[in-house]
């Protein structure tokens, strides 16, 4: 393995050092909106910028790349985002923040684009399932690191905002010094939404769901902890235990999707997530039991995605499977950009308790909406011509390191008719 990751060791760093600075970053502002007195509804916005600029990005970076080339495009959109980072600190007013995570959004969704499209066209098809693994586990370990950075200081001072962008500035570092080749970039159409539906709507329903739940937590998770009386402490290993929840559950609920029916699969999930999220309603303390909780509904809410993409791709041919993959990716982002938005403006009208009662109630329209399409089926199908692979919400590039063998078997015989999707 040593000698596998050896030669994209920089770009691996580069990526490491970008999340450890924007997923401190995105729990920072939250309690620091806390503290300057913002509602949850208006924080909701504030975290939904960041998404709404993913949402742009998507669309800026393959261009900006083929403008200016790999290492320019990272150089550029590190050191906006690590600008924007500081701004935040020297502008604390929440329309500010709103446009600041927009562009904090955007800049960082062409810096992973980036280090994606280069890492995958540095792999051979061989090795890309093992690189791809591996880049997955550097995005959550990163994630859950970064939450534990809040211990170093205060929200309330300018140190957290100021070794987060130190963290954005440092991971240009790696990346420019790098001597690997700059790979030739491609353009990525997506399916159109109706298509995708037609195809398989428990799948479009999943990612757009899961969007709108995983959005309000990535916005407002920590400010939830805060509400119920958690310390700064506290938030950090509160939203660390749904992030290592995540990493543990993916693998088993992601080989057993590969053997059942993945609309079972996900209506299971689900409603189980769904009971999890019930459960985190009713611990209106701050306790051990709320950590249990967390994790467990972590555990669960981080699978749906990628079993969604997994239940797609069972639907598509192997020609479709990237913009498929794209335009379902761009619809979990739409529902992340509404989801702080909703869930902020329920916790401001009925209390933090709310957040996790919107996590349920995603969680639940998903199960029984797999359900009601499981129903109707009338061919049951167990076997499928894909394969799951554990994955984070990243951008379409990533899509391109799923090598082929990961993705697509031979086939089975089998009927698939309108109803059994």
């Amino acid at each position: 393995m040593l000698i596998l990751v050896a030669p994209i060791s920089a770009l691996l760093i580069g990526v490491a050092l970008l999340l450890l600075g924007s997923g401190l970053l995105n729990t920072l502002l939250a309690l620091r909106g806390g503290i300057e007195g913002y509602s949850s509804g208006t924080l909701g916005f504030i975290m939904s910028g960041y998404f709404a600029g993913y949402f742009v990005g998507t669309f800026l970076a393959l261009p900006l790349i083929q403008r200016i080339g790999h290492i320019r495009t990272f150089a550029f959109c590190a050191a906006v985002a690590s600008s924007s980072v500081l701004l935040h600190s020297l502008f604390v007013d929440p329309y500010v923040w709103l446009g600041l995570r927009v562009l904090t959004g955007a800049a960082l969704v062409v810096l992973y684009t980036v280090i994606e499209s280069w890492l995958n066209g540095q792999t051979s098809s061989q090795q890309r399932g093992q690189i791809f693994s591996v880049y997955m586990v550097v995005n959550l370990v990163s994630l859950a690191l970064a939450q534990q950075l809040l211990r170093l200081d205060s929200p309330a001072t300018f140190v957290l905002f100021a070794l987060a962008a130190m963290l954005v500035t440092l991971s240009l570092v790696p990346v420019t010094w790098t001597r690997l080749a700059q790979p030739e970039t491609s353009v990525i159409t997506r399916l159109k939404f109706k298509q995708l539906y037609a195809i398989a709507p428990v799948a479009v329903s999943g990612a757009f769901l899961s969007g709108l739940a995983m959005g309000a937590f990535w916005g407002l998770a920590a400010v939830y902890g805060g509400l119920i009386g958690l310390d700064n402490n506290g938030i950090a290993t509160f939203i660390s235990c749904a992030i290592l929840g995540g990493a543990l559950f993916q693998y088993p609920v992601g080989r057993y999707s590969d053997r059942h029916d993945r609309r079972k699969v996900l209506a299971f999930v689900c409603a189980t997530a769904t009971l999890a999220a019930a459960i985190l309603a009713a611990l209106s303390f701050a306790g051990y039991w709320v950590l249990v909780a967390i994790a467990i509904y972590g555990g669960l809410a981080f699978t749906i995605y990628p079993v969604a993409v997994a239940h797609l791709v069972d639907h598509l041919e192997s020609d479709e499977i990237l913009s498929g993959g794209s335009s379902l990716l761009l619809l979990h982002g739409v529902g992340a950009a509404l989801g702080p938005a909703l869930a902020g403006q329920a916790m401001g009208l009925l209390g933090p308790q709310a957040l996790p009662l919107f996590f349920a109630l995603m969680n639940l329209m998903l199960a029984l909406y797999a359900w009601w399409r499981i129903k109707r089926q009338k061919v049951d199908t167990l076997e499928h011509p894909s394969q799951f692979v554990a994955m984070v919400r990243t951008t379409p590039t990533a899509l391109e390191m799923v090598p082929d063998e990961e993705i697509i078997l031979e086939p089975e015989v089998e009927i698939t008719t309108p109803e059994n999707r």
